[in-house]
């Protein structure tokens, strides 16, 4: 004991350890750099959404956390898309899940999956589907603008109205049945679609990219019987914007992963997921299903009141709340007002917006009005944006 008491008050009496260090050989704390700045890339306050062009959200923390611990160590790339889409498909309740490199490219997967299945010499063959079933049936109003992931495979689609036409459709060449679940006309409804589907044992898959939150559709589109569903990784779910979610039956996902990379000569070679964003999409369903939506939803109405509040204190301003069917199902601020009274239009409110500083995009909207999504928005953001909006208005009228 007095041995540790002697150590102790002769390291009392000693100069503090620092002063020892020669000035020279002192390490300085790396300085944070500003990238955007140093690129001379703007940022914005996002009162838009979740838009592709507009990086979409921001990834929860323990996302970043995940990513980081992901990059310090190598791991045998299938073993990790074993593991994390096996936890998935738990926390979602679903057969089996994979990570993909984004919706669209879920789309290629997954359509390769019933097109080629497992066969390696398909495999190797596609886009060139000779020999294979290569049609893919879809209802006329749910052609969109991300149906080429699909044809990348070399289908040919066939365009159906109503549950006649699709019944007649079916054929020997039909590998599967395309649903887009944002579609606002659907004459087939879900349900039917997979009714039918089952009946000819056709594969059906269910593109759901935007349509979380709420947290509950992660499950309900493969438990109401699709067998391949899509979400994308990096708008609701914050996770990793170049990631998606393919969730389903068995058998469909496991040919999905061998027509994708890392097996060399697939069709989806090119559509590589990394280490960082499986271990960062896993970590972000985990959160996305813990989180409080109640809460969340409380916040969201009370940046709402803060932007009406202070718009509507412009005398010929309207507002009105809206929250979609079913894409960012979450609230979405309409205003309107009298351009008698208030002589700008929307679109040069916009500009405004967009030209200020700081610089706060909108959602793209009808010519009519100007709509503000407060669901990205930041911690005191919504008061900038409230404040911004009422300067702009006011000032025109």
């Amino acid at each position: 004991m007095a041995g540790r008491r002697g150590f102790l008050q002769n390291i009392a009496s000693m100069p503090v350890i620092g002063s020892l260090v020669p000035a020279s050989l002192a390490v300085a704390a790396p300085t944070r750099r500003d990238f955007y700045k140093e690129l001379g890339v703007g940022t914005f306050i996002n009162a838009a959404g979740t838009y592709t062009t507009l990086t979409a959200s921001l990834m929860w923390p323990e996302v970043v956390q995940a990513i980081e611990y992901a990059s310090k160590s190598f791991v045998r790339l299938t073993d990790l898309h074993d593991a994390v889409g096996k936890r998935i498909a738990e926390l979602l309740e679903c057969e089996a899940a994979m990570v993909s490199s984004g919706a669209a490219a879920a789309l290629t997967c997954g359509t390769a999956a019933c097109v080629a299945g497992t066969n390696p010499e398909f495999i190797r063959r596609l886009p060139d589907i000779a020999g294979m079933k290569n049609e893919v049936i879809v209802q006329k109003t749910h052609r969109y603008g991300y149906d080429h992931a699909v044809r990348n495979v070399g289908i040919k689609f066939v365009e159906v109205e109503g549950e006649a036409e699709l019944e007649r459709a079916i054929n020997e060449k039909t590998a599967m049945m395309l649903f887009f679940n944002a579609s606002d006309k659907t004459p087939v409804s879900a349900e039917r679609f997979i009714a039918i589907a089952k009946k000819h044992k056709i594969p059906t898959m269910n593109d759901a990219a935007a349509d979380a939150p709420p947290t509950g559709v992660l499950k309900d589109l493969t438990k109401l019987g699709f067998d391949m569903v899509i979400f994308s990784g990096g708008k609701g779910i914050r996770g990793p914007q170049s990631a998606g979610l393919l969730l389903g039956r068995k058998d469909l996902i496991e040919a999905a992963r061998l027509n994708t990379s890392p097996y060399s000569d697939s069709v989806g070679r090119g559509l590589k997921v990394n280490k960082e964003e499986l271990l960062g999409m896993m970590v972000a369903v985990e959160t996305f299903v813990k989180r409080d939506e109640k809460a969340e939803w409380k916040e969201w109405e009370r940046r709402c009141k803060q932007i009406i509040d202070s718009v509507s204190s412009v005398k010929g301003v309207n507002t009105e709340v809206k929250v979609p069917q079913i894409s960012n199902r979450v609230p979405h601020i309409h205003i309107t007002w009298d351009e008698a009274k208030i002589k700008i239009k929307p679109k040069d409110v916009v500009k405004a917006l967009r030209e200020g500083t700081p610089a706060i995009e909108v959602t793209p909207s009808p010519a009519d009005r100007v709509v503000v999504a407060v669901w990205m928005l930041q911690p005191n953001e919504a008061e900038i944006v409230a404040k911004r909006i009422r300067e702009v208005l006011k000032s025109a009228s």
